[in-house]
């Protein structure tokens, strides 16, 4: 623990992860996980380490697990290694363990005793008919911080590592205003950026519209092709590959001066645009970053996902079987102290 209280107090202060940290000090008494052998799979990052110390101190046997294709720091890997946490992979030989945390479904094979939280939307399909309780820290209020806020915030520092940190008057067409979309919208608009959103816009809210300069409807290519054709910069937040792949909306693409980024897990351009042509080779662009979505607007996400592990451990055998949304009181306690004791209050207020 005290590797770890050195590194987080390195490169955060508390104010970063009140949500762990309150989590960190009310389990180190109550030591609700006490000898539960536990799969820690989220993303291995520094910003992770908040989880692996809160569920420590609750008294969590844990292991760290990993899934080839899921990228991860090998330096918080090695470390978390020698402080005597085992790894273990998605593929190796399942054996006997209480609960596991898991990400997109990578340990879904597996058999923990007591069930799992799954920390993304898309486990959801691998758990639908799990003969175990899955708690979906996805599936409540909460993960609207990290996808409004956080992934957006992202966008944004990547592009500013890249060399392009100044977007005043700069036309920035953003596909896609759901909550990665909208996101990217809101910073766009704070940082003085000319903001065109190609979307459906009867999905847009009031809220986020307040920030657009110019709607575009997704379905008229034709408008969409001229809306890239001079724009400075292009990205991604559908949610669906190949969205872009409609018309002349690729040649146009291909042809614009623009920047082009994805903020999506999925190829959002299609395969008429080649990778060469988009920055990171069509790769989410928050990923090359040292902390994919700064831990301030991921602090109560991977608080609630731990949190789903000390509900189940108390809920034994009281639960069904699939997936079970995060509870009104687990939130509400998450959300509480994250207001008060953390530093995104102000930014929280967009998501009401």
């Amino acid at each position: 623990m005290k590797k770890i209280d050195e590194i987080l107090a390195s490169a955060y202060t508390e104010k970063d992860f009140p949500a762990a940290a309150y989590q960190t000090e009310i389990w180190a008494k109550t030591r609700p996980l006490e000898g539960l052998r536990v799969i820690e799979a989220s993303p291995i990052f520094r910003n992770t380490m908040t989880k692996y110390r809160a569920l420590l101190a609750a008294g969590a046997r844990l292991t760290i697990g990993w899934r080839e294709g899921i990228l991860y720091d090998a330096a918080v890997m090695e470390l978390m290694r020698e402080a005597g946490v085992p790894v273990v992979r998605w593929d190796d030989e399942p054996f006997e363990v209480d609960l596991i945390l898991d990400n997109a479904g990578g340990f879904s094979a597996w058999k923990p005793r007591l069930g799992f939280a799954e920390l993304t939307r898309s486990g959801v399909e691998k758990y639908q008919n799990s003969d175990r309780p899955v708690f979906l820290a996805d599936g409540g209020r909460i993960k609207r911080i990290e996808t409004f806020l956080g992934t957006g915030e992202s966008f944004y520092r990547a592009m500013a590592q890249r060399g392009y940190a100044d977007w005043t008057g700069k036309k920035l067409v953003i596909f896609g205003s759901g909550k990665v979309g909208s996101g990217l919208i809101y910073y766009a608009k704070q940082k003085g950026a000319y903001v065109v959103s190609v979307t459906d816009p009867a999905s847009v809210s009031e809220k986020t519209r307040e920030r657009i300069d110019e709607i575009v409807d997704f379905r008229d290519a034709e408008k969409t092709a001229l809306a890239v054709a001079d724009a400075f910069a292009v990205v991604t937040a559908t949610g669906i590959r190949g969205a872009l792949d409609r018309g002349l909306v690729p040649e146009a693409l291909v042809a614009s001066p623009a920047l082009l980024a994805n903020m999506g897990v999925e190829d959002e351009f299609g395969s008429r645009v080649p990778a060469s042509r988009v920055l990171g080779e069509k790769r989410s662009l928050n990923f090359f970053l040292e902390e994919p979505t700064h831990l301030k607007y991921i602090d109560a996400t991977l608080a609630l996902h731990s949190a789903g592990a000390v509900y189940l451990a108390q809920n034994a055998g009281k639960l069904p079987h699939g997936i079970i949304l995060p509870p009104d009181d687990i939130e509400d306690e998450i959300l509480r102290i994250t207001r008060e004791r953390g530093c995104i209050a102000g930014e929280m207020d967009f998501l009401n």
